[in-house]
């Protein structure tokens, strides 16, 4: 019989070689830019989805930036196939870059990203992410995130799909840096709830029927 008890529902271990691929529900990535980072202050800019799976947060970016590149390292068949911390990007290439990471790969995520990333950078995770002695010593003790943004409600998570009626024990939130700041100390934000007022028609179709006019061409 399954265990179903909160403890274990909150964990989630996947393989190395797994592609760890939950799709971020297409509300929660229009909260990082309504509630947290702010509208006007992503207008006529640059962002890079360099985990896009099959576009589920690309597509909300796209309506913020003006321009939107996504790269995954997996052939999901939405966006060009380019593994983030292999390929070489340039320094600060982009205004924002922006991405749910494979959570086994979100720190090598964060280093790759402050070096490509112009303005700031965003990594959705669970929560637990600010835990661990590694992490204190490799990220946060010296360049901590200017935001940790915690979602007030909870953000389903489904394995291959977004669903509208998932539910999950498992909390998320925003980890934001804004580059060229000296922050000795993280802002803690609670992201209101607003499932509700940010989803939109077509956000549970699946994200490949949609395009992105505005992808950057092959670097």
């Amino acid at each position: 019989m399954q265990n179903t008890s909160h403890a274990v529902m909150a964990q989630r271990f996947e393989p190395k070689d797994s592609a760890d691929d939950f799709p971020t529900p297409p509300w929660a990535t229009r909260a990082l830019i309504e509630h947290i980072i702010g509208t006007h202050n992503v207008e006529g800019m640059s962002c890079l989805e360099p985990a896009a799976g099959r576009g589920y947060m690309a597509n909300p970016l796209n309506e913020y930036f003006v321009k939107v590149e996504a790269a995954d390292a997996h052939p999901y068949g939405f966006c060009q196939v380019k593994d983030f911390l292999k390929y070489p990007y340039e320094a600060q290439s982009h205004d924002w870059v922006i991405t749910n990471p494979p959570f086994r790969l979100a720190e090598q995520f964060v280093e790759r990203a402050r070096f490509v990333a112009r303005r700031g950078f965003a990594i959705l995770a669970r929560t637990v992410f600010l835990e661990s002695v590694g992490r204190y010593e490799g990220i946060f003790r010296s360049t901590p995130p200017t935001i940790f943004a915690q979602f007030s409600e909870r953000v389903p998570m489904v394995k291959g799909r977004v669903d509208p009626k998932a539910s999950t024990a498992t909390g998320y939130g925003w980890f934001v840096w804004l580059q060229g700041k000296n922050h000795p100390s993280t802002e803690l934000k609670w992201i209101p709830p607003c499932r509700k007022a940010l989803e939109r028609p077509g956000d549970y179709r699946n994200a490949q029927i949609s395009s992105l006019p505005s992808l950057f061409p092959e670097m």
